[in-house]
């Protein structure tokens, strides 16, 4: 596989974990708050598997996790090769994912390739093409979260807010529909600059405040990320 994107350290995208984060090209979904547009569009700098390996080979022992986003990770064929060498190397891995692969999301899971699963919902089932910028198949999207619900594997559920596009009902319906979820975090927009399309605001803190607030009668664990 070639990726976009390498961040050598973090320690907070990946939970109780000391981790790098690599970056795969391309996505299904515009999402029109994407920050990641250079990804989407494809047109990023190329890294080379070899390189990551090889960086991880090296700094065993230091990091404990791997986190794989994108773009959409899932769409590539070749991910679970991939994820494989990861975890011979000793890696615990986490997945960032829209959901709309739900196929090869549990064939990774089943294969152990993957501990720790982050999911986007992007708003609620009648809003979704709109906040997806595309056409979405909810029934793929439904057999992720009811994957995710039922299996072992650890996850996280988080939808990213913005005023044009969430409202604080929307945030309850989505809690309702994901509702006995282990985690659910809502996380306000941030313009980093390479946003996929202009005019998207974040919500004020209070806002944000009404929305975590709404979602906790569904879901026990809501925090504001």
């Amino acid at each position: 596989m070639d990726f976009g994107g390498f961040q050598k350290l973090t320690v907070l995208d990946y939970p109780s974990h000391v981790a790098c984060i690599v970056f795969t090209k391309g996505c299904n979904f515009r999402c029109p708050f994407c920050h990641n547009s250079f990804l989407v569009e494809n047109c990023a700098e190329q890294i080379t598997e070899d390189e990551i390996l090889d960086y991880l080979k090296k700094r065993k022992g230091v990091l404990d996790g791997v986190s794989v986003t994108g773009g959409e990770p899932l769409m590539h064929q070749g991910i679970g090769e991939f994820l494989k060498k990861v975890k011979e190397l000793g890696y615990d891995v986490k997945v960032d994912t829209n959901g709309t692969f739900p196929e090869r999301l549990k064939e990774l899971v089943n294969a152990s390739l993957v501990d720790y699963v982050a999911m986007d919902i992007k708003n609620t089932p009648e809003k979704y093409d709109i906040t997806a910028g595309a056409k979405t198949n909810l029934d793929k999207v439904q057999e992720s979260i009811d994957f995710l619900l039922s299996s072992d594997v650890d996850y996280e559920f988080r939808t990213t807010v913005t005023n044009e596009l969430h409202t604080p009902q929307d945030i309850v319906s989505i809690s309702k529909w994901i509702s006995g979820a282990k985690r659910y975090f809502v996380q306000n927009f941030v313009d980093s600059g390479n946003i996929l399309a202009g005019g998207m605001t974040p919500v004020s803190p209070e806002t944000l405040e009404e929305m975590a607030l709404g979602a906790r009668d569904n879901v026990k664990f809501v925090k504001i990320r």
